[in-house]
This record gives structure tokens, sequence and C-alpha cells, in this order.
């Protein structure tokens, strides 16, 4: 509707190539179509973690949009800047949330969702306790991402930075994983598994969570902005008896995991003026609007967050602007370059290692940290933080 709604407007046509579902299989696809310097399509969406693999080859974007870059978050504008290139402009946010049901909180006298890690620890091992008594056998305190891919390195990150244990890779290029806050964060979420977590967390993916969540089976679930939708659906076990908080901190506070999309114009494009034209349609304000209320897509922008049209239509809306502005966990994507693939996977099969008890976290953590140095050439060092506001 949206290009069609565009076409319209401008009378310009625009042909949509669907892409790969897995992110990592579409950059992989739009990379090697990138690399051969043929024609192709003209705008790329791009994951917040792929920029600096692919700033060469597109547009910077900064000449083209003025204020309207300054109006995004100040994290997603980070996040699709390599240097003092602007890669893409982003057209849909997302963070890191904690789900909670609201009906069993209550049931159990909590007002609200636990404010840190070690609370959500204690109030979800009370409640599966009490429900399994009531004969819910399958029921879990907490569910969350664990299979050894991407989604574990954005929930392990999100663990590590509230304790103050850095983001892995630090912005100075330092190699920052192997510290005691690390270490602890890793041993805490490897306690969970199998006394608050399922057992088989340590393979669950977004769908696994999110299917024990809508089945009713969970108290608490980490996941994206995208779940508050799926969670009601109809036939949904917790429709209208749940909602969404910041995620539990720790001593250096709390923070999600940056994500999200944004459109990006190859510079091998046949037709960059009308690229480019296309991107400032679906980036502008009134799209982001009608996309949040047709969509529920999460706007890139503070100011519409404050908008009744967005405020009213969703409520989580509100949590996720307080987010945003309290503070980012962000991936050390772009400090890595083309190297944040290595990296991450190295990251998630370590700490996987941990959650499975095949390794013990101080040795996980140190052997992380050689083989980030192999990878990178980065030097160790401390952490210098990780939450970004």
């Amino acid at each position: 509707m949206e290009l069609q709604q565009f076409t319209r407007e401008t009378g310009i046509r625009v042909t949509f190539i669907p892409g790969p579902e897995s992110s990592w299989q579409r950059v992989l696809l739009w990379r090697e179509l990138l690399e051969t310097g043929a024609r192709g399509p003209d705008v790329y969406d791009m994951d917040v973690i792929w920029p600096a693999t692919l700033a060469e080859y597109f547009l910077d974007l900064k000449p083209y949009f003025g204020s309207e870059i300054s109006a995004q978050f100040p994290a997603t504008t980070a996040a699709y800047t390599v240097g003092e290139k602007v890669v893409a402009m982003a057209y849909r946010a997302d963070i890191g949330l904690l789900y909670y049901r609201t009906d069993i909180l209550r049931r159990y006298g909590y007002r609200g969702p636990p404010k840190t890690w070690d609370d959500l620890e204690t109030v979800a091992a009370r409640i599966q306790a009490g429900e399994r008594a009531k004969g819910k056998k399958d029921f879990w305190g907490f569910v969350w991402q664990g299979a050894p891919d991407e989604g574990l390195t954005c929930n392990a990150l999100e663990w590590q930075a509230a304790e103050g244990g850095g983001r892995i890779i630090e912005e100075d290029q330092t190699i920052s994983v192997n510290n005691p806050r690390v270490i602890r964060a890793w041993q805490r979420a490897a306690h969970w598994v199998g006394s608050i977590s399922p057992p088989a967390v340590v393979g669950y993916r977004q769908w696994d969570s999110l299917n024990v969540w809508i089945a009713g089976n969970a108290a608490f679930m980490r996941h994206w902005t995208s779940a508050y939708v799926d969670s009601q659906v109809a036939g949904s076990q917790i429709r209208d008896k749940f909602d969404v908080a910041l995620l539990p901190g720790g001593e250096s506070g709390g923070g999600g995991t940056l994500g999200g999309w944004g459109l990006g114009v190859s510079r091998f494009s046949s037709h960059p003026a009308q690229a480019v034209e296309l991107v400032h349609y679906l980036t502008r304000k009134d799209a982001q609007v009608e996309r949040a209320r047709a969509l529920s897509a999460p706007p890139t922008q503070p100011e519409l967050y404050n908008l009744p049209e967005v405020r009213e239509f969703n409520p989580r809306f509100q949590v996720l602007g307080q987010a945003f502005r309290t503070g980012t966990v962000v991936r050390p994507s772009n400090v890595s370059g083309k190297k944040y693939r290595e990296v991450s996977e190295a990251y998630f099969q370590a700490v996987n290692s941990v959650l499975t008890r095949k390794t013990r976290a101080s040795q996980a953590a140190a052997a992380l940290e050689n083989e980030l140095a192999r990878i990178t050439g980065f030097r160790k060092g401390p952490p210098t933080g990780s939450i970004r506001p």
C-alpha cells in the first residue's frame, strides 16, 4: 500500500523485490549483489547491524536529509553512521523489552514488573512455584532466546551491560569482554536454565519463546516489539492479560538492545534521485505515523511518540519511547566492521557454552577474548560502558 501511494503521489513506479527472511542471509545476498557492481535494486533495507558491512556500496544520505537526521533517536542515527557517512535512514525502530503477565503479578501481590535482574529471578521463581502447585506443570517463570545465534548476542549483551560489563568491544576498539561483571552476568543466566527457564531455552529462538508465552506458560518474556501484536492475536491465551516494560537493570542501570531497519540507496543505482525520493517518503513523519497505526511499527523519531494518534492507538509506544530515551544497548557492529558476523558468532557460541554448562564462565570469557583479538586484531582492556542515552 505504501509503495502504491508513493507512485500515486510522485508518478515514480516501484518494484518490490522480496529478500530472504533471515537477516544474515539477506545481508549476504545484498553484499553479493553489490560487490558485482552490476545493476540491482536501487533501495535496500538494512538491519541496524549492517551499515559498516555495506557502507562502501551506498550513497551518503547526509546531503539529502538535513533536519530529518537530527530528528531521529541519537542511538539510531549513530548506528547508521559510518565515519562521517550516513549509510541509511531508519524507518522502523526496535528494542528489547520485558513482557509480563499483569493478571498473574496481581495474583501474587506485585504492583508492577521487577526492576532488576536479581528481582526478576526471585519473582519468577515464586510465581512459577505457585502456578505449578496449582497443577500447571509446564509453567515457567521466564522465557528468552538462548540458541546460539544473533538473538543470544542481544540477550547476553543486555545482561552484561546492566552490570557494567561493557559492550564486548568498545568504541575505541578495546576488547573488554573478559571481566568479572560479564562473568557474573553469564553465571546468573546459566543458573536460570532449568530453574526459572526451561532446560530447552538454550535452543530457543524468537518463535520458540513466543510460543511458550502465547500458550500462557510463562510469567515473563524477553522479546522485541513485534511480540506485542503476536501476543494479541485471536486464540492467544494471554490476550489482554499482559503488558510491556523496560528490561530489568543492574548496577549500571539497564537497557534493551537496539534493533530496527533502515533504507539505503545503492551507489550503483540508475535512478538515484528517485531512490532518494522514495526513502524520503517512507521515512517522513506522516508515513511513520500511519505505519504505527496500521502495522504497530515503532517510529524512529522521539517527537512522534507524543502524538495522540500514536500514543492512544497503542499504549506500549509510551514504554518504547521511554526505552529509547533512557538508554539502549548497542551491539559492536560498527566498530567491528565487516568482522561483525565473526565477532557475534564467537560471542554467542561462548555464551551458549556457559548456558549449557559445557564451559565455565571464566574460561569462556578468557577464550573469547583471545578469539576476538585474533579476529579483529584489536587490543584487550577494561570496559568503558555500554548504555547509550
